[in-house]
């Protein structure tokens, strides 16, 4: 097939008018004798979306460990043009992960969904003083064995595993498992030498930037400002309800263009009316956009649109669509390691292709070279 007439996304991440010939499945530079022609004129296209960081949608958790709920999953999220996804686990035991990963692994998408490209092990090797909406019950301390018994039973798709660096016998796990997984800084309430130390000693990601970790200040400048001089790879989750847009606009200041990453961490009323959820086997309530803990109201518990809106979201917040769309393709392949095929519309990439109107409204999805219907 050929793509014609769009604005195209380019590695230089300007949009360019240019042809995009698909073989199939894959990219390729040159057409083939009777291929078909797409009329793509007056539409932007990008690459299709990778998320690193979300829970669930449509009623289903990555968490159930169930079959079906992570097809239902995988298929809304493609629907949004997120067609590429690295789900987030929250804190449970590790009887209870292995059931996780095992449904992980056992996944293989239909045509109308997501590929999933690996997990996000968000807990349990968390700090009990920033816990967010995980579950107390579970945490434990960093423990390499139980993370290569994990990984194991998931097939090696764990890609980012999350750590508060302040917790007994965090900077020996990051710095034996460092060159295995990406590891992140997260629901830490660690200060400015600790944040260091992790980051020297091999981390180089922040989960969700500015949330459940110390603020910045002019006396205790804590996680946020190694991770600004580090320049390390930030999650920013740009709902609208998470970060004040002012906030949005310092990080994507503030960080190197291809180290900022749109998250969504949408959990499974994404996609849903208003009403009572679960995340992390705790009651959510979720009104509008906005979901926190039913018993502590106060407590934002993950978010209820997808990573697509989030995109959308941030450019009307002031960033560069080009930025927006670098931030939500390209940096989260490179974050875990998949942007060799995922996250650019280049030749021996994924057809993974998204066509939008000037608005970034969604016009056409091409999956893997397939025209979804939406």
């Amino acid at each position: 097939m050929v793509i014609r007439g769009a604005s195209v996304y380019t590695k230089d991440h300007e949009f360019v008018e240019k042809d995009i010939v698909t073989d199939g499945i894959l990219i390729v530079t040159d057409s083939v004798n009777d291929c078909e022609i797409f009329d793509a004129e007056g539409l932007y296209a990008i690459p299709g979306l990778v998320d690193i960081h979300f829970h669930g949608a449509k009623g289903h958790d990555f968490c159930d460990g169930d079959a079906k709920g992570l097809k239902e999953i995988a298929r809304y999220e493609a629907e949004n043009g997120i067609l590429a996804i690295c789900p987030a686990t929250m804190t449970y035991s590790e009887e209870i992960l292995e059931g996780i990963m095992d449904n992980a692994a056992a996944f293989s998408p239909e045509e109308d969904m997501a590929e999933l490209v690996g997990i996000n092990m968000e807990g349990p090797f968390i700090s009990p003083e920033k816990i967010g909406a995980q579950n107390p019950k579970y945490l434990t301390d960093p423990d390499v064995s139980m993370f290569k018994r994990l990984n194991e039973r998931a097939k090696g798709l764990i890609k980012l595993v999350d750590i508060a660096p302040e917790l007994v016998g965090s900077m020996d796990f990051i710095r034996e498992l460092s060159g295995e997984v990406n590891i992140s800084i997260a629901h830490t309430a660690c200060d400015y030498d600790t944040a260091m130390a992790a980051f020297e000693s091999g981390a180089r990601h922040v989960t969700h930037l500015f949330n459940a970790m110390p603020g910045l200040n002019h006396r205790d400048p804590g996680p946020i400002r190694v991770a600004m001089e580090k320049e390390a790879e930030a999650e920013i989750i740009a709902d609208g309800v998470h970060i004040h847009p002012a906030m949005v606009r310092m990080a994507f200041e503030s960080f190197p263009e291809d180290k900022i990453i749109l998250i969504a961490d949408s959990m499974e009323a994404t996609g849903l009316p208003d009403g009572e959820y679960q995340l992390g086997g705790q009651k959510v309530t979720v009104t509008g956009k906005r979901a926190v803990l039913t018993e502590h109201p106060e407590t934002i518990a993950g978010s209820a649109s997808n990573l697509f809106d989030c995109m959308k979201t941030a450019i009307s917040m002031g960033i560069k669509k080009e930025l927006a769309v670098r931030a939500a393709s390209e940096n989260p392949a490179k974050a875990i390691g998949i942007d060799d095929k995922y996250g650019k519309l280049e030749e021996g990439y994924i057809a993974n292709i998204v066509l939008v109107d000037e608005d970034f409204n969604i016009r056409y999805i091409f999956n893997r070279g397939k025209l979804l219907e939406i």
